[in-house]
């Protein structure tokens, strides 16, 4: 059968980036306690295509790919599909890319009620010649309270659910509870599924005691990282999502070295 993707090119350009995106795939992810958690990733694979070369094999993405059942979170599989593109394609660079929710067991503060919380994990996975670039990214909802607005006001003041976006480059492995545990110690309240009525007293109270603007959180967390000797780049975002305007209030942080492949 004619292989049309190896014709030769008209126009000798070469694509930085093509592939296969968000493929929904079973995954068994392995966490801190060492036990395994079944989940749904989107998966997406990509090579650079030379400027002589039609199009890619896509059918060569999904053969590696179903190779690897189980994708640990100390990058052994990464590694290994990541090689396996660059021999198979005989590309100079190779991509992979995981999203998927992540459960980590929450306590409630007084009940001690058991649920599970979910986070938003992402692996952006890089192979290029002998370098390598593994990013993780979290993403992490905590309760911030406004401390303008608990110092101008003669009781109570407005707090808003926030989101914590993390993405690191690290040397040794780090958990993602670790992380998840650094950001919820700064904000002014831990995100809970499950509360009762004397964890809900507790959490209200607790984030009245710790008031944040997003920039201190960004700054706590970010300093937090910094001390962490794993880390050798990270940038961290928090987004909140006020509860008494019609807008936002967003601030980042980019600390490192990332190298660009």
């Amino acid at each position: 059968m004619k292989d049309v993707q190896n014709h030769e090119n008209e126009i000798k350009l070469r694509l930085n980036v093509v592939g296969v995106k968000e493929i929904v795939y079973p995954l068994t992810l392995v966490d801190k306690k060492h036990k395994e958690q079944n989940t749904v990733a989107k998966i997406s694979l990509f090579v650079d295509l030379p400027e002589d070369k039609k199009g890619t094999h896509m059918s060569r993405f999904i053969e590696i790919l179903n190779d690897h059942k189980t994708i640990y979170l100390d990058s052994r599989d990464w590694d290994l599909i990541l090689d396996k593109m660059i021999k198979k394609f005989g590309c100079k660079r190779a991509h992979f890319n995981l999203s998927a929710p992540y459960f980590i067991q929450k306590r409630a503060p007084v009940s001690k009620k058991m649920s599970l919380m979910k986070v938003d994990v992402r692996f952006l996975c890089t192979r290029s010649h002998e370098k390598k670039q593994k990013i993780m990214e979290i993403k992490v909802p905590v309760t911030s309270l406004c401390p303008c607005s608990k110092e101008i006001s003669k009781y109570g003041a407005h707090n808003q659910r926030s989101y914590v976006t993390a993405q690191l480059i690290f040397k040794e492995f780090i958990w993602i509870e670790d992380i998840v545990e650094l950001i919820e110690g700064e904000a002014s309240s831990p995100i809970y599924p499950l509360l009762k009525r004397e964890d809900e007293k507790h959490v209200t109270e607790k984030a009245y005691e710790k008031p944040v603007f997003a920039e201190d959180l960004v700054r706590r967390i970010s300093k937090g990282l910094m001390e962490n000797t794993k880390i050798t780049w990270f940038y961290v975002e928090v987004e909140n999502q006020e509860s008494i305007h019609d807008h936002n209030a967003f601030a980042s942080f980019e600390w490192g070295k990332k190298e660009l492949l």
